[in-house]
């Protein structure tokens, strides 16, 4: 199958979904392509106790808010039927167990290879996000350990770990709260903390803390740092004292620098600051049933959650290989990018918010494309 078109989007989570909402209010057209067999995929594989670290109002993607009801930080489950919601009020119809094999430049436009056909359009949209391949790490001696080692992309419940002792592998906020979901199901849990990290309060004075962020982020990184660390002294407190080590510069200069979120509390400090979660260092090396880390420290583990993080994936079908997209920091296409109709949505690490972030720029690369239909193929 061969089909000629203006924009095919590349993903059907909530960067696509946005993109192609925002061309169908402007009149344009395209087709998703997915892999999966339903959109938001990436979200119904996460673990059961998620909900959003960003408020609802601030989360919505472009042109419809979250049903009226949804609590102020929505479940796993409520987001995802929010992305169901979305497809069906625009009417977006998704061609789902399509995989695309290779994305290559022709003459004009673009020239997608898929597992059910090729797609020639002058525009084509990745939306693939870079929380799409897990990636776990190797360490010494990880061969010899007889527990059990999972990434947190397999992780579901702490259930099956009730009364076992589990150490968590990163600091991020899906380990963040992993850590409390397993503590809440019995388990005796610690944290493996690679390096200093910046943690900030999901609320400050009952307010979120992504309406301040939006405020501070208008600011130079430093002054909005320098703004904002009282607050978090005030909520969070001095964390060194719990076993973590801070980074030397504040969130925002961290997310400018980066490219990293700091962690977003929902109540792991507390644990610590209670006794029921164990802060460690990296870890050195791993025996049969023992982990030491880098102070020399030991622990005895039934089992391993790494929350390690994820890739991009769009280095798989971009060929020849994209330089847009690093493996490790994501970085947004240049604008010479955009002129040849390639666009990428849903690759900004912003201080802001993920899903805001989405809904602003989909609006700004259907702006593009509509503009750049009504350009003249050379």
């Amino acid at each position: 199958m061969e089909q000629q078109l203006d924009t095919l989007v590349i993903g059907a989570g909530p960067a696509g979904l946005a993109v192609a909402a925002c061309l169908k209010k402007r009149g344009a057209s395209c087709i998703i392509v997915d892999r999966e067999a339903e959109v938001g995929s990436s979200w119904r594989r996460h673990y059961d106790r998620l909900h959003l670290h960003s408020d609802r109002d601030r989360s919505a993607l472009p042109y419809l808010p979250f049903p009226a009801g949804t609590p102020r930080y929505p479940s796993r489950e409520q987001v995802i039927e929010y992305f169901e919601l979305y497809a069906r009020y625009f009417e977006l119809a998704p061609h789902f167990n399509e995989e695309v094999r290779t994305v290559r430049p022709c003459n004009p436009g673009w020239m997608t290879t898929t597992t059910a056909g090729v797609y020639h359009s002058r525009q084509v949209v990745v939306a693939t996000g870079y929380n799409a391949v897990p990636y776990l790490p190797q360490w010494r001696g990880q061969e010899r350990f007889r527990g059990r080692i999972l990434h947190s992309s397999e992780y579901r419940s702490g259930e099956s770990f009730r009364g076992q002792s589990v150490l968590v592998v990163g600091l991020g906020n899906s380990g963040a709260e992993i850590a409390i979901d397993l503590h809440e199901h019995g388990a005796r849990v610690a944290m493996a903390v690679r390096g200093p990290v910046n943690i900030v309060p999901r609320e400050i004075l009952g307010v979120p803390v992504l309406a301040i962020a939006i405020l501070l982020n208008r600011l130079p990184a430093r002054f909005a740092d320098a703004l904002a660390a009282p607050l978090v002294r005030l909520t969070i407190g001095d964390i060194t004292k719990l076993g973590f080590r801070k980074l030397p510069m504040g969130p925002f200069t961290q997310i400018k620098t980066r490219t990293r979120i700091p962690l977003i509390d929902v109540g792991t400090v507390k644990l610590v600051r209670e006794g029921h979660i164990e802060v460690l260092g990296d870890i050195r090396e791993m025996g049969e049933a023992d982990v030491t880390f880098d102070d020399g420290r030991a622990r005895d583990f039934d089992a391993i959650v790494a929350a390690t993080g994820f890739r991009p994936r769009s280095g798989f079908f971009l060929a020849p290989p994209s330089d847009i997209l690093d493996a490790e920091q994501p970085q947004p296409p240049s604008g010479g990018d955009k002129k040849s109709g390639l666009h990428h949505c849903g690759f900004i690490v912003s201080a802001t918010g993920m899903l805001r972030e989405i809904g602003i720029e989909a609006q700004r690369v259907a702006d593009e494309i509509t503009h750049l239909e009504h350009q003249p193929v050379v």
